[in-house]
C-alpha cells in the first residue's frame, strides 16, 4: 500500500494500486480491466488540488508517462497535447515550435488534464479558462471505449468533460488552440488600494492581463500588469529574480513560520509584506512571466463572483476581517476572466472575478474561510472546484443551469460509478436520481441530434 499527498497536505490517501500507463492504449486497456473488476479509479496529476478529488483507497492512476506534445497542426493553429503533460513542459516545449498558450494561471506544475477539469485560469478580461483552448479531447470511458469528443463529435459530452472533475473518465489526450510565441512586458508595483479601485475598469481594458493582491489590514495592494510587446527578452533582472525568490518565498516563509509560532504577528507580517513589494519590469517570453514560484505552502479557497459584484465582494471581505480580525497574512488574490458556455466552469453565462484567500500550512484556517464563504454566498458565488469550500449539491445545481445535465451524461458514461469517490458522490448526488431532461433541454443539449 503507497500513500498520497497533495501538494498542501490537506489530503492524503493510501490507495491500493498506483498504475503508471504508458500509452493511451495501455490506460484504455486498464480501464476496462479495473471496471471488470468493480474496482474503483481516481487520477493523480500534480497535486496542487485542495479538494479530495483524487483520494482513492483503491486504484490511483498516475499520468506522469503519458507526457509530450504529440502533434502539429500549423493551419489549424492546433496541438495535440497527452494528458499528464506539466503546463511548465508544455510552454517549454511550444516555445521551440514558435507557439504558445493564449494564457495560462499563476502555477505552471499542474498537468495539462488536472488544470482543465478544475477550471483553472489565469487573468485578464478578453480570455477565458484554459478550458476554453480546448479544440477536442480524447476521454477513455468507464468501459475502456476511446471517445473523441468536439463540438462536432459527441458535442454534449465534450461541453461536460471541459470542466469534469474527473467524474466522466480520463482525459487522455487534449487538442489545444494555440498562438504564435509572444513576449510580454510584466511591470510590478505597490500602491494604494484606492488608487486601485478607482482604476479598476481602466486597468482591466487597457492591459491584456492585470491582477491585484491585496495585503490584509493595510491600505497597499501589488498590482500586476502583462502586456504582449515587440521588445526583445530582457530575461530576468536582478529585482524581479529578487522579489519572486528572496521576497516572496525565502523570507515569506521566515515570515510565515513566524506567524505560525506567533499568530498575533499575522496583522504586522502583513504590513511587512506590503512593505516589501519591489518593483519589477521586464520582458519575456509569456508562459515564463504568468507563472510566479510557490515555495511557501499554504491552503487555499477561491471563488467566482461576477464582475460586477467585484467592488462590493471586497468590500465586505475587508469589513469581514475589520471585524473578526483573523491571524491571516497571505495576500487576497484578485483577477478577471471572460464569461463562457462550458457546463461545470465557475464563469459560465458571466464575466467574472475571482477572489482567492490563502493560509498558511500549519495556520487554522476554517473560521477564516467560513467568514469569507459566507460573502461569496451573498453574491451567488461559485467555487473554483481545486480550491476548499463547503457547498453541497443542492446549492451547486442552483448555481449551474447545467448541472443535471451534467450528471445524466456522467451517469450514462460510467453508470457503476468506476470514477466515483466518496467526495464526488456526495457532491453530484450521485446516488440519487436524475431528474429528466425536458423536450427543450434534450434539443439544447445535442443539438437535435439523438442516439
Amino acid at each position: 500500500m503507497t500513500h498520497w499527498q497533495n501538494w498542501s497536505g490537506s489530503v492524503t490517501c493510501a490507495p491500493r494500486e498506483i498504475a503508471e500507463p504508458r500509452s493511451v492504449e495501455e490506460l484504455a486497456r486498464m480501464v476496462a480491466t479495473f471496471a471488470r473488476n468493480r474496482r474503483h479509479i481516481r487520477v493523480a496529476g500534480s497535486g496542487h488540488s485542495f479538494t479530495p478529488l483524487v483520494r482513492t483507497d483503491d486504484v490511483l492512476i498516475s499520468m506522469e508517462h503519458l507526457s509530450g506534445i504529440e502533434s502539429v497542426n500549423a493551419d489549424a493553429g492546433t496541438v495535440t497535447v497527452l494528458g499528464g503533460t506539466r503546463l511548465k513542459l508544455l510552454g517549454d516545449a511550444l516555445l521551440a515550435r514558435g507557439l504558445a498558450q493564449e494564457n495560462l494561471g499563476d502555477i505552471d506544475v499542474q498537468t495539462i488534464t488536472g488544470a482543465i477539469s478544475t477550471g483553472t485560469h489565469g487573468t485578464g478580461i478578453r480570455f477565458g479558462t484554459l478550458s476554453t483552448q480546448i479544440a477536442a479531447l480524447t476521454l477513455i470511458t468507464a468501459s475502456g471505449e476511446i471517445l473523441e469528443c468536439s463540438p462536432e463529435r459527441n458535442p454534449e459530452i465534450f461541453k461536460a468533460a471541459q470542466v469534469s472533475l474527473g467524474a466522466l473518465g480520463i482525459i487522455a489526450r487534449v487538442e489545444l488552440r494555440v498562438v504564435p510565441a509572444k513576449r510580454l512586458r510584466f511591470v510590478s508595483r505597490s500602491e494604494p488600494l484606492a488608487t486601485c479601485l478607482e482604476h479598476l475598469e481602466q486597468y482591466k481594458r487597457d492591459n491584456d492581463h492585470f491582477e491585484f493582491f491585496w495585503f490584509p489590514y493595510t491600505p497597499s495592494v501589488q498590482v500586476k500588469f502583462l502586456n504582449e510587446t515587440d521588445a526583445p527578452a530582457s530575461g530576468s533582472n536582478i529585482w524581479g529574480e529578487l522579489n519572486k525568490l528572496v521576497l516572496e518565498n525565502g523570507v515569506f516563509w521566515v515570515l510565515s513560520e513566524c506567524c505560525r509560532i506567533a499568530p498575533p504577528l499575522a496583522r504586522t507580517g502583513s504590513r511587512i509584506s506590503a512593505w516589501g513589494v519591489a518593483p519589477v519590469n521586464q520582458v519575456d517570453y509569456s508562459h515564463k512571466l504568468f507563472a510566479t514560484p510557490r515555495m511557501v505552502r499554504f491552503q487555499e479557497m477561491e471563488y467566482n463572483i461576477r464582475a460586477e459584484d467585484f467592488p462590493r465582494v471586497l468590500a465586505d471581505i475587508r469589513a469581514a476581517l475589520d471585524r473578526r480580525r483573523f491571524n491571516v497574512h497571505f495576500p487576497v488574490e484578485c483577477r478577471f476572466v471572460r464569461g463562457d458556455d462550458i457546463w461545470l466552469s465557475p464563469a459560465y453565462g458571466r464575466d467574472s472575478a475571482y477572489i482567492a484567500v490563502h493560509m498558511y500550512r500549519g495556520m487554522p484556517y476554517r473560521d477564516y474561510f467560513a467568514a469569507v464563504e459566507e460573502v461569496y454566498q451573498r453574491y451567488d458565488g461559485r467555487p473554483h472546484w481545486g480550491k476548499m469550500h463547503t457547498l453541497g449539491p443542492e446549492t451547486l445545481a442552483a448555481r449551474y443551469p447545467h448541472w443535471h445535465d451534467f450528471r445524466r451524461v456522467r451517469a450514462r458514461l460510467d453508470p457503476q460509478g468506476v470514477f466515483l469517490n466518496d467526495y464526488l458522490r456526495h457532491l453530484l448526488a450521485a446516488d440519487e436520481p436524475v431528474p429528466a431532461a425536458s423536450p427543450a433541454q434534450v434539443e439544447q443539449i445535442t443539438g437535435g441530434e439523438t442516439d
